[in-house]
């Protein structure tokens, strides 16, 4: 039997955004569930190492400050559960979210899924998506202890990704089709480091493999006519930037020509009783910092929206 729940405000997504918006909704009072996929693979969930989060110490990981969130929304009050949400259905009234934990209804929702999705640009890429085809170095380099993979672009992502992949890979085939930043210096450890072949001024043409998995990438150089095949057990691909999660949404949000959800300037979308918040904007400034803002001023427009007032309750005070 399929449990029914319900909240005054659902959120979608355990991020800095959700987390945050949770931790005022909740401390005002307002029922609130977050609905968190997978707390471990969100973008500020694998970053490694915090340095520009304001009043953290460098040596805080972003698990560890996601977790901070976390507690503090849930001892305010907010519930957590660890739930894919696979629908959701809306009325005026209700706003309702269906996930195999059980059903949710709300009367508000709050989409916080982030940004991490992609678009399969490479042959073989989605047919070995999770059997050697990776997007997360941090979720999945373990897996490769001694063994070689290859990681695929020059961007900033692609370059913090091999970088965490040389603690496990016995190899790791940097492959990069543009000149990555020479100012990075990441890019020069990465240069240095024993452990990885850059292959510069090459594009990968296909991810190749069978049964047990990737076994091999087909790439060309530029300048050069046949393709070479390089043979690695992992395949961690960024050539293309980071899409908004919104794929159970099943386009019944207005989105921007960018992919991002349509928000104003309360975080409301064009729907009523529906606020997005983070990187699922996909607004060019993807920090926790940001999506920290947008769950706030999300949930004092939600407290708002739920208590029918006309002006913002600037200064929250609870006694």
């Amino acid at each position: 039997m399929n449990q029914m729940n319900n909240f005054d405000v659902i959120i979608i997504g355990g991020g800095p955004a959700g987390c945050s918006c949770a931790l005022y909704t909740a401390r005002s009072n307002i029922s609130t569930v977050i609905l968190d996929k997978n707390p471990a693979v969100g973008a500020l969930a694998i970053t490694h190492k915090i340095a520009n989060y304001p009043g953290v110490e460098g040596d805080t990981s972003g698990e560890q400050l996601l977790k901070t969130m976390r507690n503090q929304a849930i001892n305010y009050g907010a519930e957590y559960k660890q739930a894919q949400v696979y629908g959701i259905s809306m009325t005026d009234s209700e706003k309702t979210v269906y996930t195999p934990e059980g059903t949710f209804v709300g009367k508000t929702l709050v989409l916080a899924t982030g940004a991490m999705g992609r678009a399969s640009t490479l042959p073989g890429e989605n047919e070995f998506l999770g059997r050697g085809v990776s997007y997360c170095a941090t979720c999945d380099g373990a897996f490769y202890k001694n063994q070689e993979v290859a990681v695929y672009g020059s961007n900033q992502e692609a370059i913090d990704e091999a970088l965490v992949l040389t603690k496990f890979a016995s190899t790791v085939h940097w492959i990069t089709n543009s000149k990555p930043s020479p100012s990075s210096p990441e890019v020069q450890i990465l240069l240095e480091s024993e452990k990885v072949k850059h292959w510069k001024r090459t594009r990968v043409n296909s991810i190749q493999g069978d049964d047990q998995g990737v076994n091999s990438v087909k790439v060309q150089s530029s300048g050069k006519s046949e393709e070479e095949i390089i043979k690695v057990q992992g395949a961690f691909v960024y050539s293309t930037g980071s899409l908004p999660i919104t794929d159970y949404l099943q386009e019944q949000i207005p989105v921007n020509k960018n992919g991002g959800i349509r928000v104003n300037n309360d975080m409301m979308t064009d729907l009523g009783g529906v606020w997005a918040i983070g990187d699922i904007l996909n607004t060019p400034f993807k920090q926790a910092v940001v999506a920290c803002s947008d769950g706030c001023i999300a949930a004092m427009a939600i407290d708002k929206y739920l208590n029918k007032r006309k002006d913002i309750r600037v200064d929250w005070v609870h006694r």
